[in-house]
């Protein structure tokens, strides 16, 4: 298989999920065996940052790549599971602030912008990362767990459990031969409406609203709450929807949060360095032990 690139320059505009801050950003085509490098264009023409997991320094609520001279650029993960699950082995994002703007909370205004004109095909192989043992990264103390195991083809299993009687357990499955662009690009970002409070108290979540994330409601609460929530992001009067969400959403799939989840499972999993051949089985995947997986995979591969 050929290495594929985008064939034109592509803009998107909007804030970023965590800091608020409006940005804009160019998604464009790179040479053969460039991966996926990002550009701090505010910082200067040299301010580059490679997405690989070395170089990641945070994944509070979010995957954070960092390089030296304050280079910095955080929310990746959408985009680089777009250009994954796509097929996109090369190509250079352009960025005049440190967040990724979040969009709808999806990957589908990426899918959509790159489909339309489809890929263009290079010159150079792919070079497939692939395992010659199995690996596992564990979390004790949460339970959360990475199993990577060789495979002839690439197959993704995650499965998620927060607890919740709103979500229940919601095990997903996605391989390229499966549409991408259909089944996990629409799936938008989640939290609890709970924890609404207490990540903002964190400075993150500052350019969150109804629009971008679908809010989860485990526990219950007041008129006068949703009231307040309705004020705040300029919607008419909320509700609680039977179902347990906020009730300006209408779910894509039953089980959206669980493909949002292992939508950022193959975004954070690319940081790898690229393409992987392997089985993938995720149990409570999160930022944290997705990208430690790819930081192991990726050692376990070029240290072997």
């Amino acid at each position: 298989m050929k290495q594929r690139t985008l064939k034109r320059r592509y803009s998107f505009e909007g804030k970023g999920l965590h800091t608020g801050v409006r940005s804009h950003m160019v998604v464009g085509p790179a040479p053969e065996n460039t991966g996926i490098r990002f550009l701090r264009i505010d910082l200067g023409p040299d301010a580059f940052v490679d997405a690989v997991a070395s170089n990641v320094s945070s994944t509070s609520r979010s995957t954070t790549i960092s390089a030296p001279k304050r280079v910095k650029v955080s929310t990746i993960e959408h985009l680089m599971s777009a250009l994954t699950g796509l097929g996109v082995d090369n190509a250079l994002i352009s960025i005049d602030a440190g967040e990724v703007p979040i969009l709808d909370g999806s990957a589908k205004p990426y899918v959509e912008a790159f489909l339309a004109d489809g890929l263009e095909e290079q010159n150079a192989e792919r070079k497939w990362l692939e395992l010659k043992a199995p690996i596992e990264y564990k979390d004790s103390r949460s339970g959360a767990y990475i199993r990577i195991e060789p495979s002839d083809t690439p197959l993704y299993e995650s499965t998620i459990d927060f607890n919740s009687k709103v979500l229940g357990v919601q095990k997903v499955t996605w391989s390229p031969d499966m549409d991408y662009a259909a089944e996990l690009a629409p799936c938008r970002t989640f939290c609890f409406l709970h924890e609404i409070q207490h990540l903002a108290a964190l400075g993150l979540v500052r350019g969150g609203d109804v629009e971008n994330a679908i809010v989860i409601v485990e526990r219950p609460v007041s008129e006068r709450m949703l009231g307040m929530l309705s004020r705040r992001f300029h919607q008419p009067m909320l509700s609680v929807t039977p179902e347990g969400y906020l009730s300006n959403v209408v779910l894509h799939f039953p089980d959206e949060c669980g493909r949002h989840k292992l939508m950022d499972l193959i975004g954070d999993i690319r940081l790898a360095g690229g393409f992987v051949k392997a089985k993938i089985t995720a149990f409570k995947p999160g930022h944290s032990v997705n990208t430690a997986a790819a930081r192991m995979l990726c050692d376990s591969i070029f240290n072997s």
